[in-house]
């Protein structure tokens, strides 16, 4: 029957019981997904300090920043190239979509770094993903049990070869000593050499856990002691880590807490099909 023949009475008789039908206008908050202007993030510095709750966040990272000792303050010269940086500002979230906590990141305008003079070689090493194939395959063989590990700020993780000066953070100019300049000593998202100092840094801590690197795959670990068999896969601050023993899984989990923001996933129980234990 075309459309046009179709009349207000065939509908009015249709069974279906619909929101217009039970005489509802009010919009269903279940799908009103209304943003509002105390959800917004700041476009900058000075959009974000009218706000006490961007303040207070700001006031966090410069803080945990110090308790790193991710810099030292020293007199600027000439031969410096001082990077300037910037406050990038975010609102996390919950899965309802409520607020969780507002989130105000130091980042380092890396674009003004020259090669040679504040950064040298920046590859670092990602799993390659045949290796994750691989390592999966032989885990899910085997039942073995699988924990997925997230690292949090990994990049401030990282320690500095090269001598790399930057502006102190806006807001935050020391009073006692506002022409100085900041000397880094731990690397800040925006460096270029901030991956691979992050890479380095965890990949010694590992060797000091027992851990070797694979030769096939710098990204792999591998610790093998006595019956004890574990793999280690490492994606940029993304974590695997599988094998034959539940309480040294949890072991090594619990030593590398203790250097580094870790958030545990838990364990991973859907890989091929296989429940892994």
């Amino acid at each position: 029957m075309p459309c046009d023949n179709i009349t207000s009475d065939a509908l009015s008789s249709h069974p279906m019981v619909t929101r217009a039908r039970a005489g509802i206008v009010k919009p269903n908050p279940k799908y009103a997904n209304v943003v509002t202007n105390d959800a917004v993030e700041p476009n900058g510095f000075v959009q974000a300090n009218k706000e006490s709750r961007w303040r207070q966040a700001m006031g966090d990272e410069f803080n945990a920043l110090q308790r790193a000792g991710t810099w030292v303050l020293v007199p600027p010269h000439p031969s410096y190239n001082v990077l300037p940086n910037k406050w990038a500002y975010r609102i996390k979230r919950k899965a309802d979509g409520s607020i969780e906590r507002y989130k105000a990141r130091l980042v380092a305008n890396g674009f003004h770094q020259q090669p040679g003079l504040d950064f040298g070689e920046t590859f670092n090493p990602v799993v390659n993903h045949n290796t994750i194939r691989l390592i999966l395959a032989i885990s899910v063989t085997n039942s073995w049990p699988i924990r997925q590990l997230d690292v949090q700020n990994a990049f401030l993780h990282g320690y500095l070869q090269e001598d790399v000066y930057m502006r102190q953070p806006i807001g935050f100019v020391d009073p006692q000593y506002p022409t100085f300049v900041c000397k880094l000593c731990r690397s800040l998202y925006g460096l270029k050499q901030a991956p691979r100092a992050w890479f380095q840094c965890f990949s010694s801590h590992l060797e000091q856990l027992g851990f070797h690197e694979s030769l096939a795959d710098y990204s792999l670990f591998i610790y093998s002691h006595d019956s004890v068999l574990l793999y280690l896969l490492i994606y940029v601050d993304d974590i695997l880590i599988m094998g034959n023993s539940s309480y040294h899984i949890s072991q090594m989990i619990h030593h590398m807490s203790k250097l580094f923001s870790m958030k545990d996933l838990g364990p991973v129980h859907y890989f091929l099909g296989i429940e892994a234990t």
